[in-house]
């Protein structure tokens, strides 16, 4: 007869998910893990396999969140650009000194540890990458063909820059003593797209 779970395994996750946000991918042990979820070293391995794994399970559920707030926002009927610049703005906004404010990025708090030579995140990141790219450049394209955008402007390649800029704004942020830095770099980033 199967043991059933003593713990709820999507408070678990979201408390890891939390964990890494906090310390990110190489400061955070499986002894970490442990005392913070509250739960056994064997229930976790069970559950969600080895760090690695739970760490991208919990990149996984932050970026359906992250992600589905970035759809809606530039799904909206009606003009698209003024949804981009809005999209824009709430990451200039979101980027404070305070690595563990609930507004911070998870990727962009453990982007650091993105890189060679252990990528906890590996193409899993750059897959997530390329559908935040989608979703900006659909909005400057539509945006183009409402003719808010001009026409020589190549919806592509801003939806690049600015995704590469957004961030940029919060690596920035982190360590930027006011807004006015952040805040900036994006106004003259969006005066682009007049």
């Amino acid at each position: 007869m199967a043991r059933t779970k003593e713990f709820d395994p999507e408070a678990a996750l979201q408390s890891a998910l939390q964990l890494f946000w906090q310390r990110g991918y190489e400061a955070t042990s499986m002894a970490d893990l442990v005392e913070h979820l509250g739960i056994g070293r064997a229930s976790i391995y069970a559950t969600f396999g080895n760090k690695h794994e739970l760490y991208l399970k919990a990149l996984d559920r932050y970026s359906e969140n992250r992600d589905s707030n970035l759809l809606h926002e530039l799904s909206q009927p009606g003009a698209a650009l003024p949804a981009v610049r809005t999209a824009v703005r709430r990451f200039a906004a979101e980027a404070k000194p305070d690595a563990q404010s609930a507004q911070w990025g998870f990727n962009t708090t453990t982007a650091p540890e993105n890189g060679p030579p252990h990528p906890p995140a590996g193409p899993r990141g750059v897959g997530r990458s390329g559908a935040r790219d989608k979703r900006v450049h659909s909005a400057l394209t539509r945006a183009q063909a409402q003719g808010e955008l001009p026409a020589e402007r190549d919806p592509r390649a801003l939806a690049r820059m600015l995704l590469v800029l957004m961030q940029g704004l919060r690596i920035v942020g982190k360590a930027s003593k006011g807004p006015g830095r952040v805040r900036d770099a994006a106004e003259q980033a969006l005066s682009l797209l007049d």
